[in-house]
């Protein structure tokens, strides 16, 4: 599966990206099921990732260490509907870890992907950078975010990261979702809300086509009548 990126960096937003609304192409992508659906690659050992409920306080792996991963002070701000869980990576030794399943693309067809992401404070303040990204048919698509002592992305604060490609081939397709730690030791994050729906255009851009569409029609309409005169007085 080739793809061409449409946006050439991946948008890094404190908001909920508006994705949401249309039908996601990935099964379970807010980990309500756990890791059902996708499949979990570990290269480097070390901690595993796991799934773990918002504002758990308890140690891994059933929280971040005991620190409460998306509070109720920000979890209220959550745009997931469906639930309160997230997939937490923590390992230093990432090189990478990854959750990843197979979706159906077609050719042609915009996609908008990406997660949202949360980073624990006690992950953060680690001296070393970690970088979640995702791969789709195994090309990077997009920047991947840095999280941890040298880079300046805030903690305890919830980023949704996502971009846009375009399918050139229609075939099944691996998503995957990439974590890497870039150190002993490194930041961990948390992530929600995995998405690749297809692009949905605008009203303004449906109207224009309807408009264009309609031209067309009656373009060919008036050529395939030669009883069609237009007179003036």
């Amino acid at each position: 599966m080739k793809i061409r990126t449409v946006l050439g960096v991946c948008l890094a937003v404190a908001v909920a990206s508006p994705a949401a609304a249309a039908t996601n192409l990935l099964a379970n992508g807010s980990f309500e099921s756990g890791f059902t659906g996708w499949t979990v690659g570990q290269t480097g050992g070390g901690t595993a990732p796991v799934v773990i409920p918002y504002g758990s306080g308890s140690p891994y792996p059933g929280g971040a260490f005991g620190e409460a991963v998306l509070p109720n002070s920000v979890a209220t701000l959550s745009p997931d509907p469906v639930g309160k869980s997230m997939a937490y990576f923590s390992s230093d030794t990432a090189n990478p870890h990854s959750l990843s399943q197979i979706i159906n693309l077609v050719a042609g067809i915009t996609y908008n992907i990406g997660f949202d992401y949360y980073a624990p404070e006690n992950g953060i303040s680690n001296p070393n950078d970690a970088s979640p990204a995702f791969n789709v048919g195994g090309v990077l698509v997009g920047c991947a975010l840095s999280a941890g002592q040298p880079s300046s992305t805030p903690a305890r604060t919830l980023i949704n990261l996502g971009t846009s490609v375009v399918a050139t081939t229609t075939a099944p397709t691996t998503f995957e979702l990439q974590f890497k730690g870039l150190g002993v030791t490194a930041a961990d994050f948390a992530v929600d809300r995995v998405y690749a729906v297809a692009a949905v255009p605008e009203p303004g851009v449906w109207a224009m086509m309807l408009l264009g569409f309609a031209a067309i029609g009656f373009s060919l309409r008036r050529r395939n009548n030669p009883e069609v005169r237009v007179r003036f007085a």
